[in-house]
């Protein structure tokens, strides 16, 4: 070979390494000089992990501090995307494992119907994290077995990114006592991760859903905290890194109840329920000075605790399927006619609007014939109204407004509502005016969720609904609790507690403190009033006198105790359904009242769906929790309601 070849290719072979050093020192400096911290940052990312810190949910109490709700521990499973295999088949491998050991769907092709399980495959929730946050571990699924946690473990080298780790769920000690009170947690539902994503939760957290957890989720929450920590290529912790900031625990909350008193209340309705058959009814106690929930029972009822842990398919079916509507409160979003209980708002309306007066007589014969308003001297025409005691085949006779209140005479709130005749009754504007007054047709504002309005129906109203003229006919019927008014057990027991306290509209409160972790008060119990009913002093004195005559020697004399005054007023509604074999359509049974009638420290509403006679059913139940509170011994056998004395 010539030598002046060898030495051009020397050359050239020198110049090719000079050029590759050169290229290689120019990517030292680009990876270390211009791209280092790029670098370092995604190196410290896979190094470094940033770990919330759960803060522990707020415990709830009853008023006597003994506890309805608490945190116990629990094992969840989360993954870290970033961390899984890089290649689409061992990604797959390890979801199809989790898939199998969780009872995941391991693609939203699979995924259950379960509302209360994830509509959305493994494959499809990572995917998402992957491209939002990495590096945040994403929970799975939350109290998970130890078993299940033990397996996960043991193979722990086979699935990178996934983690095992201490967490609480929620315990409901009480469980179907206080379900309709205290609700449960539950994810966060579609429809609202948005709005709560923007106030700083994650998407994996849970949320109460009903209940005072709901109302009270802000305060009950706390604060999450944080820590950095160092892991290995797998995942695992190394150690930690620098300070942590530690979370901020949720409230608690001390209700206004009393757990003895809700057990009393629930087992004495549910006795009076049996004893008729009936599937559904609600019993509640409050204090009418404050407006305070001392019991609140909503029948049936659930299980809260089976939602603490995420419920089962078979058991949300079960749950919704229920005719019964157990997961319905019937307290406050139930709407029935109130029957005469209601007679206690067109009393006291006549009264303050000068309609009547206390020595005012009405005379009842059982029945009276309402003449047709186009052809009045048609007796053919007229509209038989009758009094429920024209079933024993004679009327009350002349009464004034104490006695038509303790014999829940018809015929007198017929004429008092609508008129009769000469007479000028009130008139569905002045009876449909007091009624909201007295918080009847809006809600009472009570801290649960889905609290319904009832209904004071209107002239517009029926128009809207029927396509038909408001009649004389239709306010004799509103002026009995009948036809078309709707009201709320909770609605008629603030009406009756307005009564007793000469006229305050209060909020009835569940929540009597808020405190911090450390037992100290943040938020005391403040009385709200909704309203002053415009009615006078003297008159309410009248419309409490009526109802204790109803106690004394009217229609509720089940309800009378010897050693403490008791007022009250028994209802009996009407309501669509199979007449029976006299042609009579079934019956709700209501009573409410108040005691002492002097100084009153406690009012309740006793409602049995489909009951019978109110003076029957309801004020039996009343009777017995009235004694509970007093503290006073068992009654004899309970006399029986002569005939003409029930309603």
């Amino acid at each position: 070979m010539n030598p002046s070849n060898i030495k051009r290719r020397l050359w050239a072979f020198r110049g090719i390494v000079i050029l590759v050093f050169l290229v290689f020192a120019f990517q030292l400096w680009r990876l270390q000089i211009v791209e280092g911290e790029r670098y370092q940052m995604l190196a410290d990312r896979n190094r470094f992990r940033l770990v919330p810190i759960e803060a522990a949910r707020g415990v709830i109490y009853d008023r006597h501090g003994r506890i309805l709700v608490q945190n116990i521990p629990s094992f969840s499973v989360t993954i870290i995307p970033a961390y899984l295999p890089e290649d689409e088949g061992g990604e797959m491998a390890i979801l199809s494992r989790l898939s199998a050991l969780l009872g995941i769907p391991a693609t939203t092709a699979t995924a259950s119907a379960d509302p209360f399980s994830p509509r959305r495959g493994l494959k499809e929730i990572v995917d998402e994290a992957r491209d939002t946050a990495p590096y945040r571990p994403l929970t799975l699924k939350t109290n998970v077995d130890r078993d299940t946690v033990f397996i996960i473990e043991e193979e722990h080298l086979n699935l990178p990114g996934v983690l095992v780790e201490l967490d609480s769920v929620r315990q409901y000690p009480s469980g179907e006592l206080t379900s309709h009170i205290v609700g449960y947690m539950g994810p966060i539902p579609a429809e609202q991760a948005e709005a709560y994503t923007s106030q700083g939760y994650d998407h994996n957290d849970k949320v109460g859903l009903t209940g005072v957890e709901r109302t009270f989720e802000e305060e009950l929450r706390g604060s999450k905290g944080y820590r950095y920590s160092e892991v290995d290529v797998a995942g695992r912790e190394v150690r930690a890194v620098g300070d942590p900031q530690p979370p901020l625990p949720g409230h608690n909350l001390i209700l206004t109840m009393d757990l003895d008193l809700q057990q009393f209340t629930e087992d004495a309705l549910r006795r009076g329920m049996e004893q008729v058959g009936s599937e559904s009814g609600v019993a509640i106690v409050m204090n009418p000075q404050t407006g305070e929930i001392l019991s609140f029972v909503s029948l049936p009822s659930y299980d809260n605790n089976l939602f603490a842990s995420g419920i089962s398919q078979g058991d949300w079916t079960r749950l919704q399927e229920d005719p019964r509507k157990p997961l319905v409160n019937h307290a406050i979003s139930g709407q029935y006619p109130p029957g005469s209980v209601f007679k206690i708002v067109p009393a006291a309306a006549a009264l303050e609007e000068g309609v009547i007066n206390r020595r005012t007589t009405l005379t009842c014969q059982g029945a009276l014939w309402l003449p047709n308003k186009y052809f009045p001297d048609d007796p053919e025409l007229a509209q038989q109204f009758v009094c429920w005691i024209n079933k024993y085949g004679r009327g009350h006779g002349p009464l004034n407004v104490v006695q038509a209140i303790a014999h829940s005479c018809d015929i007198f709130f017929y004429q008092v509502g609508g008129g009769y005749k000469e007479f000028q009754g009130l008139g569905l504007e002045r009876l449909n005016e007091y009624a909201h007054a007295f918080g009847l047709g809006q809600p009472t504002g009570i801290a649960l969720p889905g609290e319904a309005a009832g209904l004071v129906p209107t002239q517009r109203w029926k128009r809207l609904n029927y396509a038909e003229s408001w009649t004389t006919g239709d306010t004799y019927n509103v002026a009995i609790g009948q036809g078309f008014i709707l009201t709320t057990p909770l609605q008629l027991l603030n009406a009756t507690a307005a009564v007793a306290n000469g006229g305050t509209l209060y909020r009835p409160q569940l929540v009597y403190q808020v405190t911090d972790a450390d037992g100290q008060v943040i938020r005391p119990f403040t009385p709200e009033v909704l309203g002053q009913v415009s009615v006078s002093e003297e008159n309410l004195a009248i419309v409490r006198e009526g109802m204790r005559a109803a106690v004394e020697w009217g229609t509720a004399p089940r309800a009378k105790l010897a050693e403490v005054t008791v007022a009250g007023k028994t209802g009996t509604a009407e309501y669509p359904g199979p007449r029976n074999e006299k042609g009579h359509l079934p019956t709700h049974a209501w009573f409410t009242a108040f005691a002492p009638v002097d100084d009153p420290e406690i009012a309740l509403v006793v409602f049995v769906a489909g009951g019978g006679e109110g003076s029957a059913t309801a004020v039996p139940v009343a009777a017995e929790i009235l004694r509970y509170y007093f503290g006073l011994p068992a009654p004899q056998p309970a006399p029986t309601p002569t005939p003409g004395s029930a309603e």
